[in-house]
């Protein structure tokens, strides 16, 4: 016979899929050496004694420090709002107590009443009188009803003397006390009377319900389960099979949690579960957002068919933002996982970009460039990460890169589409140039063949973040022929450049085959979504078949705006709400980035050369026109009026107004003379402006500066 030891604990938990056997020495195998004897042994007259129970010690909310905290924090909250509830019912309870006090005032003098009146010697008295009138002439009689009669009128007068007595002294005592004594002995009276109105139809204070959304117990997630199809419905439903919880449900944070095993013999896997995950929030009355459920892997003491599941109270992801860490910090080393948000239960998330490459989807206006600017801003912090950026879109939320950016890019016109051409031809020679010096480094200071944190400093290799926003803009603005070549090279740098030292980090609305090509999508690693309008774009942007899988943007609403689902492997996701970090946080960043790389050697490129960003860091003040003038001029040295005013436009909506009369006055005004106002570009003659009478209107200091 064998002897099943006491399952390993997995996160608090006896696991029931891991069990140690050990055999009885006549059933060991020879060629095997039991580690501990059996103590069940038929011959053992002490095996019930000596043998362990195969159960928790501890109920499952006691069995780890969180779920403690959990749960103390649960209560308190039920024990405040329970104190605000009657507290705010205080004037209704006194009114209800004082009647039932006169209810119990008149039950009292009712019930005293018998007393007072000697009722107890009522019943003889009258017997003796009734004899006496039947027989006038008995004597014995007449004299036992007048003894009698006596009794019952001292009694009469004794007791509605103390009575009266009682009453007196109360209300002379009550008359004489200080007033907190007066409250008191008032409270020590109607106390009393209250409780003995009372009826079973009338009670002092309500029975408030719990501001619980789900008031959670194992029948009702059978019950949910059951109407999504996953359990086998039985006779009356109660009979049919059943989950067994290995956890819970018990109070976690915010909502409950609960971990559950599906019975074996119906078919179905954790992978069902979170496919129905719709149609269980419906059952369990909440909406899908609030219920969030994963596998429990064989690493965490699960298996295939256990689920892990939060039912929140209300929507996790709606409230004020939480700001970024990374706005309070003086530098930041990319090495080290970058602070991304929180779960819905509130839980630090963060996200490691050496050695990946990410991807950012979603609908326009909820957050999407935001939470991709994270990524850069981390970046901003470490003065050995060199930027590459480019904007399609060519608006406001990139350009406070000017002040850090080896290479940005704005807009997607045709000077800013050659300029993102020979971005990517320099990141790629730059990729070979660092292979070959890896491949020569010997193996003690290059041991798996890829950029580390010595090499960076020694050799100048700083980590190169390529970031681009907005993809799908380049690409439709791109003949096929150049879409083909930039589509390649982007798969290079994403394929091989994390060796090299390379993060790419792109982004794109709705990524359908058109826009962002699936073997570019299918080769990145992280990826994070935020809302889209079906599972479809979800699987787009998040990889296929990640929507049955739970990971379902498509859940997401309008008011969710900074909150995506994450994907970091091909099981594991969260559903994130970003750190907040606004436009004029990341500006500052920025210019906090610029001086880092100035102290250490390693501002390069294009940062160099922008005189409006050696303005903002000196605290100079450039008229606004002339700084975005400049800004959408970068990629050429002449531009006709009338594309620059719609680019203008694009950087800034406020720009839609203007004509060229008032473009012309307004740099006048800031200095600007122009040398000639006809330019000739593709060989039309129209007015415009030349890029270097613009410079010349800068601060010589900062020409001299660059």
């Amino acid at each position: 016979m064998t002897d099943v030891l006491p399952r390993p604990v997995v996160n608090g938990h006896a696991d029931p899929q891991v069990s140690l056997l050990k055999f009885a020495p006549e059933q060991t195998p020879a060629a095997e050496t039991p580690a501990v004897e059996a103590v069940d042994r038929p011959d053992n007259p002490l095996a019930d004694w000596l043998t362990v129970p195969d159960v928790p010690i501890l109920p499952a909310w006691a069995r780890s420090a969180a779920s403690l905290k959990a749960n103390t924090v649960a209560l308190g909250r039920l024990c405040a709002w329970h104190a605000r509830y009657h507290l705010l019912r205080t004037p209704k309870y006194a009114f209800r107590l004082a009647w039932l006090a006169v209810k119990g005032l008149w039950r009292g003098t009712r019930g005293l009443w018998p007393t007072l009146a000697a009722q107890d010697q009522s019943a003889a008295v009258k017997a003796l009188r009734a004899q006496v009138k039947a027989k006038p002439d008995d004597v014995d009689a007449a004299v036992r009803y007048a003894l009698l009669h006596r009794e019952r009128t001292v009694a009469r007068r004794w007791r509605w003397g103390a009575a009266a007595t009682a009453v007196a002294a109360t209300t002379i005592g009550w008359w004489l006390a200080p007033p907190l004594l007066q409250a008191g002995m008032v409270a020590a009276a109607t106390i009393p009377l209250a409780y003995l109105g009372r009826g079973e139809d009338v009670q002092l204070l309500d029975n408030p319900t719990p501001p619980l959304r789900v008031d959670m117990n194992a029948q009702q997630l059978n019950d949910a389960l059951r109407a999504a199809g996953l359990l086998k419905a039985g006779k009356g439903d109660e009979e049919g099979p059943r989950v067994t919880c290995v956890m819970g449900p018990v109070r976690d944070g915010n909502g409950w949690a609960v971990i559950f095993d599906l019975p074996k013999g119906g078919g179905k896997t954790a992978a069902d579960v979170l496919a129905k995950r719709t149609t269980i929030a419906a059952e369990l009355g909440v909406d899908e957002i609030q219920v969030i459920a994963q596998r429990v892997r064989a690493a965490g003491g699960g298996h295939a068919g256990r689920v892990s599941m939060w039912i929140a109270d209300d929507d996790p992801y709606l409230g004020a933002p939480n700001p970024s860490p990374l706005v309070k910090a003086e530098t930041f080393s990319v090495w080290d996982p970058i602070p991304f948000g929180q779960d819905a239960r509130g839980n630090r998330i963060t996200v490691p970009v050496m050695w990946q490459s990410l991807f950012f989807g979603g609908l326009p206006r909820r957050g999407k460039t935001f939470t991709q600017r994270l990524m850069t801003a981390a970046g901003l912090l470490d003065p050995f990460v060199r930027h590459y950026v480019a904007d399609g879109k060519g608006g406001a939320d990139w350009m406070p890169m000017k002040a850090v950016a080896h290479r940005l890019v704005m807009g997607a016109e045709d000077d800013a589409v050659e300029a993102l051409k020979a971005m990517l031809k320099e990141l790629l020679a730059e990729m070979e140039r660092r292979f070959v010096l890896l491949r020569g480094l010997p193996v003690s200071v290059c041991p798996e063949g890829k950029l580390t944190p010595a090499i960076v400093e020694k050799y100048n290799l700083p980590v190169i973040f390529v970031t681009i926003d907005e993809l799908q803009e380049f690409f439709t603005a791109m003949d096929r022929e150049d879409r083909e070549q930039v589509i390649n090279d982007l798969c290079r740098i994403a394929r091989r450049g994390p060796a090299a030292g390379f993060v790419s980090n792109f982004a794109s609305q709705r990524p359908d085959a058109e826009s962002v090509p699936t073997k570019l999508r299918e080769i990145i690693t992280l990826r994070y979504c935020t809302q889209v309008v079906d599972q479809t774009s979800s699987d787009m942007v998040l990889g296929k078949g990640k929507a049955a899988q739970g990971a379902d943007a498509s859940v997401l609403s309008e008011e969710h705006k900074g909150t995506g689902v994450l994907v970091t492997g091909p099981a594991s996701f969260v559903t994130v709400r970003a750190d907040f970090l606004d436009g004029p946080a990341f500006a500052e960043l920025c210019q906090r980035g610029r001086a880092l790389r100035q102290k250490a050697g390693q501002l390069t490129g294009d940062a160099v050369q922008d005189v409006t960003a050696a303005a903002d860091q000196a605290g100079a003040t450039i008229a606004p026109v002339l700084s975005d003038c400049l800004t959408v001029m970068r990629h050429t040295a002449r531009m006709h009026t009338v594309d620059l005013l719609q680019r203008l436009e694009n950087l800034d909506p406020d720009y839609g107004d203007w004509d060229a009369e008032r473009l012309a006055r307004e740099l006048e005004e800031a200095g600007v003379k122009r040398t000639t106002k006809q330019v000739n570009i593709g060989g039309k003659n129209l007015a415009g402006y030349r890029r270097e009478d613009l410079e010349a209107a800068v601060p010589p200091e900062f020409l001299d500066a660059r």
